[in-house]
């Protein structure tokens, strides 16, 4: 098997990039191609030794919330057809599950999460990178509904972890990545020239 194209998609939390990578999916799903998704959430470092007092702390918004250093070597041993064991993150305690999925390898991997472009270690490994431009406010929103809805969360927890950190880090990290992507789709995740560029581009590369 041909060395795999990785697609990195990323943009703010609530910016539509799952809706995007679920969209993409359901496209090549119908042609009966195969597409391998990580998400970089699943990532997040395991903090088993600290209490969750300590853990509800963390800036999660922050690169270095993220085992990036084993995502790469996932994504190399990808690369090579290899199958990896995919952690799974639970987002009510804090901290990374005991088991893990075999996951295998596939002509096309998307990765899909918000600190993608900012970290220069993941940088050469992806084929093409995609940043997914939503208002904040569209963001804030959307976070809110998931979190309450999918994770447990209050509005008063979400509205001060947003202020303190969701907003500041995508100041600092996030939006300054947008620059170093090939597309950048706006209108969210129901983009439909922007999915149709990026299939004729997957299409190719599965030829």
């Amino acid at each position: 098997m041909s060395s795999p194209l990785i697609i990195a998609i990323s943009g703010a939390s609530g910016s539509g990039k799952s809706l995007f990578t679920k969209n993409l999916l359901n496209e090549f799903a119908e042609e009966g191609k195969s597409v391998q998704v990580l998400r970089e959430d699943h990532y997040y470092r395991a903090q088993d030794e600290l209490p969750m007092q300590e853990r509800e702390k963390v800036n999660y918004d922050h690169p270095n919330a993220f085992e990036h250093e084993l995502l790469v070597q996932h994504l190399e041993t990808l690369k090579t057809g290899q199958s990896i064991q995919y952690p799974q993150y639970c987002y009510k305690s804090h901290t990374r599950l005991k088991k893990t999925e075999t996951l295998e390898s596939a002509p096309v991997i998307i990765v899909e999460g918000i600190m993608l472009l900012a970290s220069p270690e993941l940088q050469p490994l992806y084929d093409v990178k995609i940043f997914v431009d939503t208002p904040l406010d569209i963001c804030l929103l959307r976070r809110m509904k998931r979190d309450i809805a999918e994770r447990g969360r209050t509005i008063d927890s979400i509205a001060r972890q947003y202020e303190s950190t969701v907003k500041p880090m995508y100041h600092q990290f996030i939006a300054p990545s947008r620059f170093t992507a090939d597309v950048i789709v706006t209108q969210g995740g129901e983009n439909r020239i922007a999915l149709d560029v990026i299939k004729s581009h997957i299409q190719q590369a599965l030829l």
